[in-house]
């Protein structure tokens, strides 16, 4: 490719994802795909809908993202998720945080965006101190107390954390000539989501429509995102550098549908507009992607309505959950979405701790405000 090239490429990645953000949140607008109110409908009513569409949604990432690798199209190490470096502290105590923080927030950075496009200004809010409490925990002062406390545990391994990778590393160890990486994603990947998919079909939530399309209709825009940015957006050989890369993204590795450091680099966008170095990126089309595909929906479901903050309390809890959302999914490396689908996508090892810590966070905060009820009633 040449310099004069270029530019076509980078919009051409930027332009996808838009498209696909907003894919998902028409999808997510249209079928009610939401990440705390599936913690929340299990612990409250035992309903699992909305889980079930998430579950079908880690399906078809999986499923997706492995097929993509099976093919030679990506590769998993490209990511940030499969790092050979693991911060199971990080990944664990960030979903903590994340999950506990989008209950008080009522939702997770995802459907902030779809929330946004449905016409609440209390998400707006939301979004804006999720996108500087993110970039304080990426660069400001609560990087430093990430960097020095949580990121210092680190676990080293001998391959990339993907679960791939880790079997065809002991494989090669042991001498079993089972395979390499590429060749075990789709097996491990098609294993993996064969059970996810088995458990929701016993369950009478599957036949409900909204089920199948929300969670394939998420999963697939996740791995649209994987394909636009690790295989359209990949430069084995930059014109300008002579270094592989992958345009449009933010630190020039592949990349997908995210919703928390995407936050923080738009929030600088938009303040730093006119600074030339501060460029557009496929997290920020992305993020912008989600509210006009949910706007969309909503105006034509003619279920868009102004909401505002109710009390004082609603304002202090939307306010800190935000806060805890942007320091834990930096931290986590991820939100619901980020690590939630698009990271397990990968089969890393953080991202199932991440999830694992997400869910936790969540059903204790929701625990939390059923005893704090009970104890003012």
């Amino acid at each position: 490719m040449t310099e004069a090239e270029l530019p076509a490429l980078v919009h051409g990645v930027l332009w996808a994802g838009l498209a696909l953000g907003a894919l998902f949140g028409a999808v997510a607008q249209r079928t009610h795909f939401c990440t705390m109110g599936a913690v929340a409908d299990i612990v409250n009513m035992g309903d699992w809908s909305r889980m079930s569409m998430w579950l079908v949604a880690i399906a078809t990432g999986v499923l997706g993202f492995n097929a993509l690798v099976g093919m030679g199209l990506v590769q998993a190490r490209h990511s940030i998720y499969a790092a050979a470096n693991w911060l199971p502290l990080s990944n664990l105590a960030g979903g903590l945080l994340f999950g506990f923080g989008m209950v008080l927030a009522s939702g997770c950075g995802s459907k902030t965006l779809v929330r946004i496009g449905g016409g609440s200004l209390k998400a707006l809010v939301v979004f804006v101190v999720l996108g500087l409490a993110a970039y304080a925990t990426l660069r400001g002062i609560f990087a430093v107390a990430r960097v020095a406390t949580v990121d210092a545990v680190v676990v080293p391994l001998p391959a990339g954390q993907d679960l791939p990778s880790l079997l065809a590393h002991a494989a090669h160890g042991a001498r079993w000539g089972i395979g390499s990486a590429r060749t075990l994603a789709p097996l491990a990947a098609l294993a993996l989501a064969l059970a996810l998919l088995a458990f929701v079909a016993r369950r009478p939530e599957a036949r409900c429509a909204d089920t199948w399309l929300g969670g394939i209709g998420v999963g697939a825009a996740v791995v649209g995102g994987w394909w636009v940015t690790g295989h359209l957006g990949h430069l084995a050989e930059h014109p300008l550098t002579l270094e592989e890369t992958f345009v449009g993204t933010q630190g020039g590795r592949m990349e997908s549908l995210t919703f928390v450091a995407p936050f923080a680099y738009t929030v600088d966008w938009l303040i730093l507009f006119s600074d030339k170095s501060k460029v557009l990126n496929f997290g920020i089309a992305s993020t912008a992607g989600v509210v006009l595909g949910s706007a969309a929906v909503a105006l034509l479901q003619r279920t868009f309505r102004w909401e505002g903050f109710a009390s004082t309390e609603d304002t202090a809890n939307h306010l800190g959950g935000a806060v805890l959302m942007g320091i834990g999914g930096v931290t986590a490396l991820g939100c619901t979405v980020g690590q939630g689908i698009t990271g397990l996508s990968t089969l890393a090892l953080g991202s199932f701790v991440a999830f694992g810590g997400i869910v936790a966070g969540a059903v204790a905060a929701l625990r939390y405000q059923t005893w704090r009820l009970e104890r003012l009633g």
